[in-house]
């Protein structure tokens, strides 16, 4: 009888000797770097981010080279896409689609951040609170240990928190004081009713749309004003049916870039610390430029025919006095009275020392 073919063996038999014949300490070296291919085939990440902001702003192109500096540290192990202009929803909508694990991250503002824990209203939903950008960003740093738990406890980690200036009021008729604003419908973001509830506090009629559609709804009537940030309305257009600016401080509009606890955790550690270092550089330029932007982007606007209206001192003196009057229906109804009284409890101190931060 005929001794069986081995011919479709023969080769795998010779890789196996050749194994075998291996010093053990080439044996060992073999096994190591077969390990540690697994391991950069296993920490391989392609993080998907949205946001609202426009493409090619200062906003777009931070987060563009964080995400370098992401794919640079960690050897191309770490990739980060990027989708603007609302390409995936509104800030709901994100957040929705993190939890499902069609996006990993976001760069959010308040109304996308209280989707996942509502803390987060204290920075934003408190009118005319700040003074200024140092007790704005006093009170951040203080309340960002406490604000990073929650939304951990959430599943959602924050890599930088940021903000892109003070919200002003943009409106199709000229207006001045806050009884001017009761006779029109203001935009309020799809999904925040808690800013809904804030206009509805102090009497004017909120209409909530997607950011993504208010230029239509300024066209179209279906809202006659908008409560936004210079650079955003510029990059919208909303001066050509919204002609009109008032130059009040009303809220800071304060955001962060979140990322899924569970995209966070699958990267090895020793990557993430660099990736933090990256994206608190992205979080400081943001703010930075954000604050320069909106100013250049009034001058801008006003070269396109926005007029704007400069408040005089008896003017704001009734904004403030407007503002406080509807804090009580912010305390524990918008904002959470802990948050609320944490954050006036800041500013006290804060002031009383003349603006001097205590350690």
């Amino acid at each position: 009888m005929s001794r069986p073919s081995l011919h479709p063996i023969r080769s795998q038999g010779r890789d196996l000797s050749r194994c075998l014949l291996l010093r053990p300490a080439q044996l060992v070296l073999a096994v190591t770097l077969l390990a540690l291919g697994a391991v950069d085939a296993a920490a391989q990440a392609k993080l998907r981010l949205a946001t609202l902001a426009p493409k090619n702003t200062s906003f777009h192109k931070s987060l563009i080279e964080m995400g370098e500096k992401w794919r640079k540290s960690t050897g191309g192990a770490v990739t980060l896409t990027i989708y603007t202009d609302g390409t995936q929803g509104g800030e709901a909508d994100m957040v929705r689609r993190m939890r499902v694990g069609q996006l990993q991250a976001g760069l959010l503002s308040v109304a996308g951040l209280l989707q996942i824990d509502e803390s987060v209203t204290a920075l934003q939903l408190m009118p005319m609170t700040f003074r200024d950008f140092n007790e704005l960003d006093h009170v951040s740093e203080k309340l960002r240990p406490t604000l990073e738990k929650k939304l951990e406890e959430k599943g959602f980690v924050a890599l930088f928190w940021a903000d892109a200036g003070w919200v002003r009021f943009f409106s199709k008729q000229p207006a001045r004081l806050p009884d001017d604003y009761k006779r029109m419908k203001m935009f309020v973001w799809t999904g925040d009713t808690r800013s809904s509830a804030v206009m509805r506090a102090i009497g004017i009629n909120a209409v909530p749309l997607e950011q993504t559609d208010i230029l239509i709804g300024l066209q179209t009537g279906l809202i006659d004003a908008v409560p936004t940030i210079p650079v955003y309305a510029l990059a919208g257009q909303f001066q050509n049916p919204a002609p009109h600016m008032l130059d009040i401080n009303w809220v800071p509009l304060v955001g962060a870039c979140v990322v899924t606890k569970k995209a966070w955790d699958a990267l090895p550690a020793n990557q993430r610390q660099e990736m933090l270092k990256a994206a608190a550089e992205a979080g400081k330029q943001i703010r930075e430029r954000a604050r320069n932007e909106s100013n250049e982007a009034v001058e801008a606007m006003k070269q396109r025919g926005l007029k704007v209206t400069v408040p005089d001192d008896g003017t704001l003196a009734h904004w403030h006095k407007f503002a406080e009057d509807v804090q009580p229906s912010i305390r524990g109804k918008v904002v959470p009275a802990e948050m609320y009284d944490e954050v006036q409890r800041l500013l006290r101190e804060y002031r009383a020392t003349g603006g001097k931060a205590k350690p």
